[in-house]
């Protein structure tokens, strides 16, 4: 069913858009995420859509009926707005501040009677927010303050709500609370969520519908899986790291000259890559297969990686391919991945990084690399966190250079 329709709609100031060409259809009980650069019209498609703002040209519909031939107090009964303007509530209680919500329902002297109490206090513990009922709205802190600004808005009985970056200033924890509200609010009661967010990955994560706005247009509308790397990417203009839609993370790019090869696979590279990043050391990776996490990571943070396609046992082609790098490296990182016959090749790589003196990092005890390279396990370096990792990233090349250089001391 459809909550609300935009056609041709232009959105600005004064006449003067800012967004044009808005087309939208809003399925009832959805949570839409509007995202985009700053300055990209969000806040004023916003309040556009909440009837704050006129349009300067098309339409907006709700249910059906123009948003402005809708009656102020008919509007307020369907729709409710919570923007980013900080309220000064004076000496209002959390209560008095929800309870200012109910004025649809009321009569001219805003009287409450004992439902509208009731349903005050409901709002304010359908947000966890019922014990900040009888404090002074101004001593919260941010994210109370948020959870209470949704407690008004929901007093209202709305069947949309409009968000303007409801996680502004507030902490992590606070952030994915409010976020599990909105997302409760949309299954359980049907209420159709309409926000701005600037945590991409937050938002994507959270909403059933992402609209990207940029260079006043609507540049992609759809699902979060719809929406792809690139599109992401390109929408902030992240040149310094990359958005992987698959994984729903934003990871920091590596442009560093790669002097460490990490095998990996099943995940157990992924912490390794981003300490590597975080500490400005190059790296190349491999023999992973295109639907392995790490894949996933290292393409997204922009390292050379070779690959093996889906469920095949990899090849002498991607096996001669990770050779040819382990030889320009200086270290060899044994990430601890499991071990199967399809990825048999990247033990024979660590097998024979050894054999050839290179040093090789491990992150598996000493017993299991006893069954798996023998006397070689000797000369592996045993690592039991990812920053151990960092300290044996020093330049230098293999065990056979080492050896070399103390021989020639002891000569001397």
């Amino acid at each position: 069913m459809k909550m609300l329709e935009t056609r041709d709609l232009t959105v600005g100031h004064e006449k003067k858009p800012i967004v044009e060409g808005i087309n939208l259809e809003i399925t009832q009980g959805h949570l839409i995420a509007l995202l985009g650069p700053n300055g990209a019209g969000k806040s004023t498609i916003l309040k556009s859509l909440s009837g704050l703002l006129a349009p300067v040209k098309g339409a907006i519909y709700i249910h059906g009926s123009d948003l402005s031939r809708i009656k102020r107090k008919t509007l307020s009964k369907v729709l409710a707005v919570v923007l980013t303007e900080r309220l000064n509530a004076g000496f209002l209680t959390s209560y008095d501040v929800t309870a200012t919500g109910r004025y649809p329902h009321t009569g001219f002297l805003g009287k409450l009677g004992a439902e509208d109490k009731t349903k005050v206090l409901d709002c304010l513990r359908v947000v966890n927010a019922e014990k900040l009922a009888w404090r002074y709205f101004n001593e919260l802190s941010d994210g109370e303050k948020q959870k209470v600004l949704l407690a008004r808005a929901l007093a209202q009985e709305p069947e949309l709500i409009i968000l303007d970056e409801p996680t502004t200033h507030l902490d992590v924890r606070h952030k994915l609370e409010v976020m599990a509200i909105l997302k409760r609010l949309s299954r359980e009661k049907g209420i159709t969520v309409i926000f701005s967010l600037h945590e991409i990955d937050l938002a994507l994560k959270s909403c059933d519908t992402a609209i990207l706005v940029k260079d006043g247009r609507i540049v992609s509308c759809g699902s979060p899986e719809k929406v792809g790397n690139n599109e992401v990417s390109a929408l902030y203009d992240i040149d310094c790291a990359g958005y992987n839609a698959f994984m729903g993370t934003i990871e920091i790019s590596n442009s560093g000259e790669p002097s460490v090869f990490i095998v990996g696979g099943a995940g157990k590279a992924t912490g390794i890559y981003r300490m590597l990043t975080r500490n400005n050391v190059g790296f190349c990776t491999g023999i992973l297969h295109e639907n392995d996490v790490d894949c996933h990571i290292a393409e997204t943070i922009g390292v050379i990686t070779v690959k093996e396609k889906p469920f095949q046992n990899i090849g002498l082609k991607a096996y001669r391919e990770a050779q040819n790098l382990i030889r320009e490296t200086s270290l060899v990182v044994d990430t601890g991945f499991p071990i199967a016959e399809s990825n048999s090749f990247n033990r024979k790589l660590v097998l024979e990084a050894l054999q050839d003196g290179q040093r090789v990092c491990t992150m598996r005890d000493k017993k299991e690399n006893r069954q798996l390279y023998g006397d070689w396990a000797d000369e592996m370096i045993y690592c039991h966190t990812a920053a151990e990792i960092l300290q044996h990233c020093d330049g230098t090349k293999t065990f056979h250079d080492r050896r070399e250089r103390l021989k020639s001391v002891n000569s001397e």
